[in-house]
């Protein structure tokens, strides 16, 4: 049975900013520096961090001075502050000897920022401040705590001052801009596989991430093939909501949509997912299907 991955776009910006050129640039357009290309820079691994699956972050220490953390992100994600909040915990205690932390004077650690880039496909700002406070159950007006997270919002059309600012980053906006628009009709895993062919085809052709996919072509279709699981996956949650609306709107009298039978929607995602390799069952939970309706797809 294959894994839902939501992550295709964090696997595709992680192994694009790998390179450090890139990196700089990028982090100096989102952070209005200036560091130079050979500035010193040092990554860190945040592997299992949180959980064994997700490994799609970018950590690093730019020049001695500051810890910043990338995470691009396809879908809205407000829990953000706090699951950065794990990862700078683990990063200082890879970068204190524990042994310091009894000594009686400070020891100096990087200033940490933290960054997310969006680009999905629903409405969020341009740019927006997420704090740590604002999940607290009991707001006060000066925490005793605090992390401060600033979202950039990169989809079409967004976020084009900053983008301007760096090649890279504005080729990976549009790298993912022009896989949206080919895959959001492929239906059919040859279908897919066509509009992957087009989506790379088409960035090689306008010099969009061109020296990344001649390199990692391959690896980029890897990757985009497993879009269709974040689509299946918000898709579901989109069906639950819906139903989660008939349902209130049936016990105060104003019925909307069909009492029974399986939605055309609910049959394209059983399908899709049967066409994957998915188990009988497992649609059958994510789908509400029977097994009689599974079975006759």
């Amino acid at each position: 049975m294959p894994k839902l991955n939501r992550y295709f776009k964090d696997s595709i910006f992680k192994d694009y900013f790998k390179n450090k050129k890139r990196l700089i640039e990028a982090y100096n357009a989102i952070a209005g520096k200036d560091y130079p290309p050979t500035a010193k820079l040092e990554f860190w691994n945040l592997r299992n961090v949180l959980f064994r699956s997700q490994n799609n972050d970018i950590a690093f220490v730019l020049d001695n001075r500051f810890i910043v953390l990338l995470e691009a992100q396809s879908t809205i994600n407000e829990n953000m502050p706090l699951r950065m909040l794990m990862y700078i915990a683990e990063i200082y205690k890879g970068y204190i000897n524990e042994k310091s932390l009894y000594k009686k004077y400070a020891d100096k650690i990087p200033t940490p920022e933290f960054f997310v880039i969006y680009n999905g496909l629903d409405e969020y700002p341009e740019k927006k401040i997420l704090k740590l406070s604002d999940a607290f159950i009991f707001p006060v007006g000066t925490p005793s705590l605090e992390l401060i997270v600033t979202v950039y919002n990169v989809a079409k059309g967004k976020s084009v001052q900053m983008l301007e600012q760096s090649e890279a980053l504005y080729d990976y906006a549009k790298f993912i801009s022009v896989s949206y628009e080919y895959l959001k009709y492929a239906k059919t895993k040859k279908a897919r596989k066509e509009a992957i062919k087009k989506t790379i085809s088409y960035c090689l052709e306008h010099g969009i991430m061109k020296a990344y996919l001649v390199r990692r072509g391959s690896e980029v279709q890897r990757l985009l093939r497993l879009k269709w699981n974040d689509e299946l996956n918000n898709e579901v949650k989109r069906e639950e909501g819906r139903e989660e609306g008939l349902k209130r709107g049936r016990e105060e009298g104003r019925e909307e949509g069909r009492e029974e039978g399986a939605s055309t929607r609910e049959l394209e995602i059983a399908r899709i997912m049967k066409e994957e390799g998915s188990e009988t069952k497992f649609i059958m939970k994510v789908t509400g299907l029977s097994e009689k309706e599974v079975s006759a797809l």
